[in-house]
């Protein structure tokens, strides 16, 4: 083994050193977050006992509803997980291509994107009395609004992150001989990648968010619709196991494309 070998081997050691305790430094601050803002809540359940439940009794009621006779709340995270991953991947799978046609392609740009930012104004939650009146009231116009809203950012964002390929490197690929699909396909998609993966996360939020609305409106079972049976009644621990339940599997769910955005896009430069 020559001596370069060594210490080109011996740098990349020390690098892998410096980021792990990084990563060990920020991952404390994070957790060291988390339980003060745990405390928080907790300090201020005891200052408002009748109006803000603390940490325990939402435990409490978690057990509750979770070891219940009829375990409501696990068929109400499987209806919402159903119904978010549905729309999810529907709306995404449709706008990565069609964000990349509109930015490569402008005949396509500009027969979709004035539509794409027509609709885009208008919030999803208000096509929901229209999905509730075309498409009744079962699991398709849930699975519609989310779509809807999951398409409308990542197409967004994967359109941008087209058009804004630095056209520095496709010349340069047209001056070394490679046609548009190899310019495409090995310039355009990595380049874009930043964009998309920012695009699916605040779309996976935007599901989400509709997800709540659409079955506070129209639904037999889910987080949303326990929340508002919840209201009905003042359980306010459920409305608060609710929320926790969507921060927690919407969190999870926005690490794990935050670590499929590591492994995408491992050649970009991160702070």
């Amino acid at each position: 083994m020559t001596s370069a070998t060594v210490t080109k081997s011996q740098e990349k050691a020390d690098l892998k050193k410096v980021k792990d305790s990084r990563f060990t430094k920020w991952s404390a601050i994070s957790l060291a977050s988390v339980i003060g803002g745990i405390g928080l809540w907790w300090l201020a359940s005891i200052f408002n006992p009748g109006t803000l439940p603390g940490p325990p009794q939402v435990v409490a009621k978690y057990i509750d509803l979770l070891s219940g006779p009829k375990y409501l709340l696990v068929f109400d995270i499987l209806a919402s997980l159903r119904r978010v991953f549905l729309g999810f991947f529907i709306g995404s799978g449709l706008a990565i291509p069609l964000g990349f046609a509109m930015g490569w392609y402008r005949p396509v740009r500009a027969i979709i994107e004035p539509w794409t930012q027509f609709f885009r104004t208008i919030p999803p939650l208000a096509i929901i009395p229209l999905a509730l009146v075309f498409l009744g009231i079962g699991e398709e116009p849930k699975v519609f609004v989310i779509t809807l809203a999951s398409f409308l950012v990542t197409i967004i964002a994967t359109f941008g992150g087209v058009v804004n390929v630095d056209r520095t490197l496709i010349n340069a690929g047209r001056v070394l001989g490679a046609n548009d699909w190899t310019i495409f396909r090995r310039i355009a998609v990595p380049a874009s990648m930043p964009f998309i993966m920012v695009g699916l996360r605040q779309g996976l939020g935007s599901a989400w968010a509709t997800l709540v609305a659409a079955e506070l409106i129209a639904a037999q079972e889910g987080l949303g619709f326990r929340m508002q049976a919840a209201q009905i009644y003042y359980d306010i621990p459920t409305i608060f196991v609710g929320l926790v339940t969507i921060g927690v599997f919407g969190l999870i769910m926005d690490r794990t494309l935050l670590w499929i955005d590591g492994k995408l896009t491992s050649w970009q430069e991160r702070r």
